[in-house]
């Protein structure tokens, strides 16, 4: 097969996969994000709220984490609604070619959306450095889009793994703006908000913990999930 040919299949291959994953419902998504990050931008500058990194970074995460909800939470039931779960499973190592490269390309379109969000921001409000405030964002981006996969293959429903992550994502909330606060195990932990008091290599020492902690916690996710999947008999 020439190269040509390989990167035509590659396309078809992963346009495929979008289409299956997003089922056409992620640009409703795609919009509410930016409506919000719009309301958000808007209400800062109305409320003549201090505008720095740290605030373009929360600005900015709740659209990741909406960004980021649909293709986690309702990919296995996309599959199983479209007959094709049964086809799936009869790829060798079905969980690693399929979701493996599914993962892949949704955080590819997360990451280069989130981009335009922060180019938006960074001319219309303050200037930041938009692929390092992406970098930032990915973090629990990963953290959270592989446990909305694992819950998935836990539940086998998109409905159920929604309502979980709601009540996850609750939780998450309350600690971080609590007893986890800057601390980190705070998977919401803004790297561009200095905590008042702190020294910065404390600080810096904080945030390279908590991206580690994160990076971890987003492997050890992926992984259970895939085992989950070894499980055949339960999803078809």
């Amino acid at each position: 097969m020439t190269f040509k040919q390989t990167t035509k299949m590659l396309m078809q291959l992963s346009a495929y996969n979008m289409k299956i994953i997003f089922a056409n419902k992620f640009i409703w998504f795609l919009l509410a994000a930016f409506i919000f990050f719009a309301i958000f931008m808007f209400t800062a500058e109305w409320n003549g709220t201090v505008l720095n990194e740290g605030l373009m970074y929360n600005l900015l995460l709740f659209p990741c984490i909406l960004l980021i909800f649909y293709p986690t939470v309702f990919g296995i039931q996309n599959d199983e609604d479209n007959r094709i779960l049964e086809i799936l499973f009869g790829i060798p190592n079905y969980k690693y070619k399929v979701w493996g490269i599914r993962l892949l390309l949704i955080y590819i379109i997360i990451f280069f959306t989130l981009i335009v969000f922060s180019y938006i921001g960074n001319y219309l409000l303050y200037p930041i450095s938009p692929l390092g405030m992406v970098a930032q964002l990915m973090f629990p981006a990963l953290f959270l889009g592989n446990l909305a996969f694992l819950v998935s293959t836990i539940t086998r429903s998109g409905n159920g793994t929604a309502v979980i992550m709601i009540i996850l994502g609750i939780a998450i909330f309350f600690l971080s703006s609590g007893y986890l606060s800057s601390s980190p195990w705070d998977v919401l932990l803004n790297p561009f908000q200095i905590e008042r008091g702190l020294h910065p290599a404390i600080w810096e020492t904080y945030i390279l913990q908590n991206r580690i902690f994160l990076i971890v916690g987003s492997i050890v996710w992926f992984l259970f999930g895939l085992l989950n999947l070894q499980k055949r008999e339960r999803f078809v």
